[in-house]
């Protein structure tokens, strides 16, 4: 090989490396599998707390049964993590147990902030049947995209709905990366924000009237 050729080929792999190393930005993260960790252990809420209205007893609102956490969505409140995470890509498997009016609603909640409270501080990526994947700006967050808008409308989906029926498992993948919020919904992209007021917190799932059952929640730690 002529040695012209052979740094062509050298630069060109230097450059694919580069753009695989860039990439971890991007969907889905590489590595982010391998290096996932996970937030629940499918046998306790240990590594969890709770925030429930007029502290009503959590204990008939979440429970854990053959590794799966359910949620009867009433009253309403919110379970967290007691760790504070920023720069991470979350995947929560979940899943509607049934649905009716008023009764149709959730959400994971990232960079939660002090103090607790029905709502808190943070950035809310809907999990209501129909509109899984807007996002809401809450209790004084703000973005780019969310300016002029009041704390109760959402930056809506970037196309229709890609939920699964009810009964179906629904993968909720959100990317945090600085001041960045990127929503996907079982593999597809649906919607973000930039320049968001907040850029870590708390995670936590919503009880908001939905029949609800968690799988999974993992985290994969991104290093910038």
């Amino acid at each position: 090989m002529k040695p012209v050729v052979a740094l062509i080929l050298l630069a060109l792999m230097l450059v694919q490396t580069i753009l695989a190393q860039d990439s971890d930005a991007a969907y889905p993260p590489p590595r982010a599998r391998e290096m996932s960790v996970a937030l629940f252990n499918q046998k306790d809420f240990t590594g969890w707390t709770f925030c429930m209205k007029d502290n009503a007893d959590l204990l008939k609102t979440w429970n854990i049964t053959n590794g799966v956490i359910h949620c009867t969505g009433k009253p309403i409140g919110y379970l967290r993590t007691t760790q504070v995470y920023s720069n991470y890509f979350l995947t929560v498997v979940w899943r509607f147990v049934k649905i009716a009016p008023k009764a149709d609603n959730t959400g994971v909640l990232v960079h939660i902030q002090p103090p607790d409270k029905v709502w808190p501080m943070c950035v809310q990526v809907q999990g209501k049947h129909g509109h899984q994947g807007d996002l809401f700006l809450m209790e004084g967050a703000e973005s780019k995209e969310h300016k002029g808008m009041d704390k109760n409308t959402p930056i809506p989906l970037r196309g229709d709905s890609v939920e699964n029926a009810v009964g179906e498992w629904n993968k909720a993948e959100t990317i945090c990366i600085h001041n960045k919020i990127e929503s996907f919904i079982n593999g597809k992209f649906v919607n973000e924000t930039t320049e968001c007021t907040l850029n870590a917190g708390y995670i936590g799932i919503q009880s908001e009237g939905g029949d609800i059952e968690i799988r999974s929640i993992d985290l994969c730690p991104l290093k910038y």
